[in-house]
């Protein structure tokens, strides 16, 4: 992720800084092998073992960020907050820096990646964000409320940050299960301006922030009650309903649901029970049971039924609008899940809230598990190799114009500019790595054991163009000048039981290790 997101950014003058647990060991691995690999890359090592919040987990973020400040005597103006299963827009960074010079904090939309029609679970956060980016977040700042942090794609303004960190000796609040929400509204009560940025269309789709959400009916129940508990409870109880009426009436609508969600399953229950009753009145040449004579009721239930369908209307309209037309045609039908899953987490966080008060005891963050977008995902939101070379210095704009006017038609284009020497060896590893997402490195030959070089038959390791280099932790390591496919993956699991993990090389390395073996 920190590979395709270095790529795919256009924006130069950044830093990333990655949270880690000292007892994630093979997290820290990674990280600092990224650290080592990237000079914009850094580590902070939480303090607290994991796992804590993603509060204490950004406060040691910007602690390490600020020891970083210190020793290299530069200053950070914004700071953007990402999760690691984010895929950050290619413009992302430059739509922040430029909405900057008129607002303290910049929320870039934040949209679900789209999934097959029949994932439903999945569906319901396609409905629910492509709506609440495209009316509510507008309608918060229109009003002139304050407008939430989404947790990611937001950007602050240092001093936002710092006065935090003056004010209550840290920046997010540990204990708050929301602290994206809670810093929304602490950035309003002070007075300083917030934006969210419209859904706007770039050279590469719509410039928001895209991931994954829950794919399961519980996993989207454990995280909408950690939603709903920090949200609707943990502020409740905190702030009450301080504020101006515009703020009030927002609190409002983020509380309701505390109510609103389980009435929202009642009423379909019986909806589903009068379409039955109907059904079976129609056959059996009945009186419908649901059937009501005063004209009054006729016309609330037909005031009613209209508001609902333009509710619906406007969902599928900002669904169709992000998804696609037949993706909203499946609106009306996630309706029905979509309260089944909030009745649920209402009620779940309400007791959960209740037994903390009873028992005097802290709420417990419960992480929700993200999925990570797969290769494919990454390739058709990444960027052309050439552009890479280009962005990343490895070689100039008209040089590279010239290359490929002169190449071959079914040459390799990186192969084909080191052999004329217009890159480096080095820097072209570095674009493939940069290109694909595959780490890459450097292997000894001398340390390659001689049970590791002969894990993959001979003539398997010349045709595919790998070498064997290690067992770290039950997994084979091979390396390559080209990273392999799916299918040359596939194929060495035929000949080892071991799950394959892949690390490109430079030509040099390759080479001496091709000459051991």
């Amino acid at each position: 992720m920190v590979r395709h997101n270095l790529t795919a950014i256009r924006y130069r003058n950044f830093d990333i800084f990655l949270g880690a647990y000292p007892n994630d060991e093979p997290t820290v691995a990674v990280a600092e092998q990224l650290s080592e690999t990237f000079a914009n890359v850094h580590v902070a090592v939480c303090p607290n073992p994991g796992p804590t919040s993603k509060a204490d987990c950004l406060n040691s973020i910007y602690r390490a960020m600020q020891r970083f400040e210190q020793q290299q005597g530069v200053q950070f103006s914004t700071v953007v907050l990402h999760d690691a299963e984010d895929l950050i827009h290619a413009e992302a960074l430059s739509l922040i820096n430029c909405k900057r010079a008129s607002y303290d904090m910049v929320q870039v939309p934040v949209l679900p990646l789209p999934t097959p029609f029949f994932e439903l679970t999945h569906g319901v956060y396609c409905d629910e964000f492509a709506e609440f980016q495209n009316i509510d977040m507008h309608a918060r700042q229109f009003s002139g409320s304050f407008v939430p942090s989404n947790g990611v794609g937001t950007g602050f303004a240092r001093e936002i940050l710092d006065r935090l960190a003056n004010e209550r000796g840290h920046v997010f609040d540990a204990e708050s299960l929301t602290e994206d929400y809670e810093i929304g509204v602490y950035i309003h009560d002070k007075g300083y301006r917030q934006l969210f940025a419209p859904i706007t269309r770039g050279e590469s789709g719509f410039v928001a922030t895209r991931e994954y959400f829950p794919r399961t009916a519980n996993t989207a129940i454990r995280q909408r009650t950690r939603w709903v508990t920090g949200i609707a409870l943990q502020c409740w109880e905190r702030r009450g309903w301080a504020g101006s009426l515009r703020t009030r009436y927002w609190f409002w609508r983020d509380r309701k649901g505390l109510v609103t969600s389980p009435l929202s399953l009642l009423t379909n229950v019986l909806f589903l029970a009068g379409l039955i009753d109907f059904a079976s009145s129609t056959v059996q040449h009945r009186p419908w049971a649901f059937a009501v004579d005063n004209p009054r009721l006729t016309v609330l239930c037909g005031f009613t039924l209209a508001l609902q369908c333009l509710r619906l209307g406007l969902r599928m309209l900002c669904v169709g609008r992000i998804f696609g037309p037949a993706f909203a045609l499946g609106v009306p039908l996630r309706s029905f899940l979509a309260n089944l899953i909030n009745c649920f987490a209402s009620l779940r966080a309400t007791w959960r809230f209740f037994l903390a008060k009873r028992d005097k005891q802290k709420l417990v963050w419960q992480k929700t598990e993200h999925a990570y977008p797969a290769h494919s995902t990454l390739v058709e939101h990444g960027r052309d190799f050439d552009e890479i070379l280009v962005d990343q210095s490895f070689i100039s704009q008209e040089h590279l114009t010239l290359a490929k006017h002169q190449m071959p038609a079914n040459a390799n284009l990186g192969q084909y500019l080191f052999e004329r020497g217009l890159i480096s060896d080095e820097d072209l590893c570095r674009a493939l790595s940069l290109f694909t997402g595959a780490p890459m490195g450097r292997f000894d030959p001398q340390s390659i054991k001689k049970g590791v070089r002969r894990s993959l038959p001979a003539h398997l390791a010349r045709r595919l163009e790998i070498v064997p280099v290690d067992l770290r932790a039950g997994r084979l390591i091979v390396a390559g000048r080209q990273v392999l496919s799916p299918e040359q993956l596939a194929t060495i699991g035929k000949f080892i039981s071991l799950p394959v993990d892949f690390h490109l090389i430079t030509q040099q390395n390759f080479a001496e290790l091709q000459e051991l073996l």
